[in-house]
């Protein structure tokens, strides 16, 4: 039976000073960095997912012609090739076993809606390794987080969200996702990193 850790969209424009900016995004780049370096050997998967827009178009809706309304149109944000998109400078990706691009044309907020970059689903990649346990990670605890931790356990998967190697858009929407989680069936954790 093996085990997956998931980092979900730890990425410039979602840490502080990004277009999408979460205030704690930094800290938990760090923080992901650190339970690596102590715990990565534990894992038969590594996997970090990243938006990956396209810059010519709106991306299926994604991108807000005028005004965002922050729950379905969003600013500008992760397109493809530029720094925004990049993995945050804190987090450590020396350990990944494998890198996942979502989005590229349309709306995408679970880590299962991309695909690595060989073109395979993560559900594959999870086959491939009988992957049974999968640990979340990431940023925004409300949204990319919470959908990659509730298609996990949709796929039959035992998930456990580390609640301290996360970061949410808004206290009140993360602590509802968080709930959400845990009454899906997915276990709440600290890492202790």
């Amino acid at each position: 039976m093996g085990k997956a850790l998931f980092i979900v969209d730890v990425q410039n424009d979602f840490t502080e000073g990004g277009a999408l900016g979460v205030d704690g995004g930094d800290a938990v780049a760090a923080r992901i960095s650190r339970y690596l370096a102590a715990h990565a050997g534990e894992y038969d998967v590594i996997v970090a997912s990243r938006d990956w827009h396209d810059a010519d178009n709106d991306n299926g809706g994604h991108f807000a012609a005028d005004e965002p309304d922050y729950v379905d149109t969003w600013p500008v944000h992760c397109v493809g090739g530029t720094a925004g998109a990049e993995y945050d400078p804190g987090l450590d990706v020396s350990t990944l076993t494998h890198h996942v691009k979502k989005g590229q044309g349309e709306p995408a907020y679970s880590l299962f809606e991309g695909t690595t970059d060989d073109g395979r689903s993560v559900e594959t990649v999870l086959d491939e390794h009988g992957v049974v346990d999968v640990d979340v990670t990431g940023i925004a605890t409300d949204y990319c987080v919470r959908a990659s931790a509730l298609d996990a356990i949709a796929h039959g998967r035992h998930v456990r969200v580390f609640t301290d190697l996360v970061a949410g858009v808004a206290d009140t929407s993360s602590e509802a996702a968080l709930a959400e989680l845990a009454h899906a069936g997915a276990e709440l954790a600290a890492s202790g990193a």
